[in-house]
Protein backbone atom coordinates (compact mmCIF):
# COMPACT_ATOMS: atom_id res chain seq x y z
CA UNK A 1 0.00 0.00 0.00
CA UNK A 2 2.72 2.25 1.01
CA UNK A 3 4.82 1.47 -1.92
CA UNK A 4 1.95 2.11 -4.22
CA UNK A 5 1.14 5.55 -2.48
CA UNK A 6 4.71 6.60 -3.10
CA UNK A 7 4.98 5.70 -6.55
CA UNK A 8 1.81 7.66 -7.35
CA UNK A 9 3.21 10.81 -5.42
CA UNK A 10 6.10 9.90 -7.85
CA UNK A 11 4.35 9.75 -10.41
CA UNK A 12 2.35 12.94 -9.91
CA UNK A 13 6.10 14.54 -9.14
CA UNK A 14 7.48 13.60 -12.95
CA UNK A 15 4.09 15.14 -14.16
CA UNK A 16 4.70 18.63 -12.59
CA UNK A 17 8.13 18.77 -13.39
CA UNK A 18 7.53 17.87 -17.13
CA UNK A 19 4.29 20.37 -17.08
CA UNK A 20 6.44 23.23 -15.51
CA UNK A 21 9.23 22.53 -18.17
CA UNK A 22 6.72 22.83 -21.27
CA UNK A 23 5.16 25.98 -19.90
CA UNK A 24 8.67 27.29 -19.79
CA UNK A 25 9.36 26.41 -23.03
CA UNK A 26 5.88 27.66 -24.72
CA UNK A 27 6.33 31.35 -22.71
CA UNK A 28 10.14 31.19 -24.13
CA UNK A 29 8.91 30.90 -27.78
CA UNK A 30 5.70 33.10 -27.30
CA UNK A 31 7.68 36.35 -24.86
CA UNK A 32 11.21 35.45 -25.12
CA UNK A 33 13.43 33.96 -22.01
CA UNK A 34 13.08 37.54 -19.97
CA UNK A 35 9.67 38.07 -21.08
CA UNK A 36 8.27 36.24 -18.14
CA UNK A 37 8.61 35.74 -14.28
CA UNK A 38 8.97 32.57 -11.92
CA UNK A 39 6.00 33.66 -10.62
CA UNK A 40 4.12 33.64 -14.16
CA UNK A 41 5.23 30.59 -15.17
CA UNK A 42 4.03 29.31 -11.96
CA UNK A 43 0.87 30.64 -12.23
CA UNK A 44 0.40 28.47 -15.86
CA UNK A 45 0.65 25.39 -14.43
CA UNK A 46 -0.55 26.25 -11.04
CA UNK A 47 1.94 25.69 -8.54
CA UNK A 48 3.68 27.69 -6.48
CA UNK A 49 7.07 29.62 -6.11
CA UNK A 50 7.99 26.90 -3.29
CA UNK A 51 7.06 24.05 -5.09
CA UNK A 52 9.25 25.32 -8.37
CA UNK A 53 12.40 25.32 -6.70
CA UNK A 54 11.65 21.80 -4.89
CA UNK A 55 11.90 21.42 -8.92
CA UNK A 56 14.23 23.47 -10.55
CA UNK A 57 17.15 25.71 -9.12
CA UNK A 58 16.20 28.64 -11.78
CA UNK A 59 14.15 29.27 -14.47
CA UNK A 60 16.96 28.15 -17.16
CA UNK A 61 16.88 24.95 -15.55
CA UNK A 62 13.07 24.28 -16.09
CA UNK A 63 12.96 25.66 -19.77
CA UNK A 64 15.81 22.65 -20.47
CA UNK A 65 14.15 19.96 -18.05
CA UNK A 66 17.53 19.89 -15.69
CA UNK A 67 15.46 18.87 -13.00
CA UNK A 68 16.59 18.21 -9.03
CA UNK A 69 18.08 15.18 -8.31
CA UNK A 70 15.21 12.15 -9.60
CA UNK A 71 14.94 9.77 -7.23
CA UNK A 72 14.83 7.22 -9.86
CA UNK A 73 18.74 8.40 -11.03
CA UNK A 74 19.49 8.26 -6.66
CA UNK A 75 18.61 4.44 -7.71
CA UNK A 76 20.74 4.05 -10.13
CA UNK A 77 23.67 6.10 -8.58
CA UNK A 78 23.14 3.68 -5.51
CA UNK A 79 23.40 0.86 -7.72
CA UNK A 80 26.42 1.81 -8.91
CA UNK A 81 27.95 2.31 -5.67
CA UNK A 82 26.95 -1.33 -4.25
CA UNK A 83 28.98 -3.00 -7.66
CA UNK A 84 32.33 -4.42 -6.97
CA UNK A 85 32.94 -4.93 -10.83
CA UNK A 86 35.02 -3.43 -13.40
CA UNK A 87 34.71 0.61 -12.44
CA UNK A 88 34.47 2.15 -16.12
CA UNK A 89 32.15 -1.10 -17.44
CA UNK A 90 30.13 0.16 -13.95
CA UNK A 91 30.14 3.73 -15.06
CA UNK A 92 29.41 2.76 -18.63
CA UNK A 93 26.42 0.42 -17.50
CA UNK A 94 25.25 3.46 -15.66
CA UNK A 95 25.48 6.39 -18.26
CA UNK A 96 23.49 3.68 -20.39
CA UNK A 97 20.73 3.29 -17.79
CA UNK A 98 20.39 7.18 -16.91
CA UNK A 99 20.36 7.19 -21.45
CA UNK A 100 17.34 4.72 -21.55
CA UNK A 101 15.23 6.64 -18.26
CA UNK A 102 15.84 10.16 -19.22
CA UNK A 103 16.12 9.59 -23.08
CA UNK A 104 17.63 13.11 -23.89
CA UNK A 105 16.54 12.43 -28.31
CA UNK A 106 12.81 12.82 -26.79
CA UNK A 107 13.66 16.26 -25.52
CA UNK A 108 16.16 17.24 -28.11
CA UNK A 109 13.94 19.38 -30.82
CA UNK A 110 12.52 21.00 -28.60
CA UNK A 111 15.95 22.23 -26.89
CA UNK A 112 17.46 22.88 -30.03
CA UNK A 113 14.39 25.25 -30.50
CA UNK A 114 14.82 27.05 -27.09
CA UNK A 115 18.78 27.59 -28.33
CA UNK A 116 18.60 29.12 -31.55
CA UNK A 117 15.70 31.47 -29.93
CA UNK A 118 18.01 32.23 -26.92
CA UNK A 119 21.80 31.70 -27.75
CA UNK A 120 22.73 32.99 -24.45
CA UNK A 121 21.23 29.78 -22.81
CA UNK A 122 23.74 28.19 -23.53
CA UNK A 123 25.80 29.09 -21.00
CA UNK A 124 23.42 27.65 -18.78
CA UNK A 125 23.21 24.00 -20.44
CA UNK A 126 27.24 24.66 -20.15
CA UNK A 127 27.35 25.28 -16.27
CA UNK A 128 24.67 21.81 -15.98
CA UNK A 129 27.17 19.79 -17.83
CA UNK A 130 29.71 20.95 -15.22
CA UNK A 131 27.74 20.28 -12.42
CA UNK A 132 26.87 16.78 -13.48
CA UNK A 133 30.57 15.93 -14.24
CA UNK A 134 31.03 16.97 -11.05
CA UNK A 135 28.57 14.58 -9.38
CA UNK A 136 29.68 11.86 -11.26
CA UNK A 137 33.73 12.40 -10.33
CA UNK A 138 32.24 12.77 -6.13
CA UNK A 139 30.23 9.53 -7.02
CA UNK A 140 33.77 7.34 -8.22
CA UNK A 141 35.74 9.24 -5.90
CA UNK A 142 32.66 7.42 -2.69
CA UNK A 143 32.90 4.32 -4.54
CA UNK A 144 36.81 3.97 -5.04
CA UNK A 145 37.93 5.66 -1.30
CA UNK A 146 40.05 9.25 -1.33
CA UNK A 147 43.25 7.21 -2.01
CA UNK A 148 46.24 8.40 -4.05
CA UNK A 149 45.23 10.14 -7.35
CA UNK A 150 41.28 9.03 -6.81
CA UNK A 151 40.30 12.14 -7.98
CA UNK A 152 42.05 12.67 -11.10
CA UNK A 153 41.04 9.10 -11.78
CA UNK A 154 37.64 9.72 -11.17
CA UNK A 155 38.06 12.90 -13.41
CA UNK A 156 39.80 11.09 -16.62
CA UNK A 157 36.82 8.57 -16.27
CA UNK A 158 34.17 10.92 -16.36
CA UNK A 159 35.72 13.55 -19.16
CA UNK A 160 36.20 10.01 -21.53
CA UNK A 161 33.22 8.62 -21.25
CA UNK A 162 31.31 12.47 -21.62
CA UNK A 163 33.51 12.59 -25.27
CA UNK A 164 32.27 8.94 -26.13
CA UNK A 165 28.62 10.14 -25.21
CA UNK A 166 29.21 13.21 -27.39
CA UNK A 167 30.03 11.19 -30.13
CA UNK A 168 27.27 8.67 -29.96
CA UNK A 169 25.07 11.24 -29.79
CA UNK A 170 26.04 13.09 -32.66
CA UNK A 171 25.50 9.87 -34.59
CA UNK A 172 22.30 9.94 -33.31
CA UNK A 173 20.62 13.29 -34.04
CA UNK A 174 23.02 14.68 -36.46
CA UNK A 175 23.24 11.36 -38.79
CA UNK A 176 20.64 9.62 -38.27
CA UNK A 177 22.09 6.09 -36.94
CA UNK A 178 19.42 3.65 -35.99
CA UNK A 179 21.82 1.97 -33.36
CA UNK A 180 20.77 1.96 -30.04
CA UNK A 181 22.77 3.98 -27.56
CA UNK A 182 24.01 1.17 -25.65
CA UNK A 183 25.75 -0.40 -28.76
CA UNK A 184 26.94 2.84 -30.13
CA UNK A 185 28.84 3.67 -26.54
CA UNK A 186 29.84 0.39 -25.79
CA UNK A 187 31.45 -0.20 -29.38
CA UNK A 188 33.31 3.24 -29.16
CA UNK A 189 34.49 2.18 -25.59
CA UNK A 190 36.09 -1.47 -26.99
CA UNK A 191 37.85 1.04 -29.42
CA UNK A 192 39.20 3.44 -26.83
CA UNK A 193 40.59 0.34 -25.25
CA UNK A 194 41.94 -1.23 -28.02
CA UNK A 195 43.70 2.18 -28.94
CA UNK A 196 44.78 2.80 -26.13
CA UNK A 197 46.45 -1.30 -25.45
CA UNK A 198 48.17 -0.50 -28.82
CA UNK A 199 49.84 2.68 -27.18
CA UNK A 200 51.36 0.38 -24.44
CA UNK A 201 52.51 -1.81 -26.66
CA UNK A 202 54.70 0.64 -28.53
CA UNK A 203 56.48 2.15 -25.58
Amino acid sequence: MNESADSLREQRKRETSRALTEAARALTADHGFAGFTIEELCAEVGVSRRTFFNYFESKENAVFGFAVIDSRQEQLEADFLSQDGDLLDDFIDLTIRRFDLFNPLDDAPALFAVIEQEPRLLKAVFEQLSKNERRDMALIVRRTGSGTDAALRAEVIVHTVGALVRLCMDQLLHHQSTEPFADLLTRRLDVARSAYALSQKDH
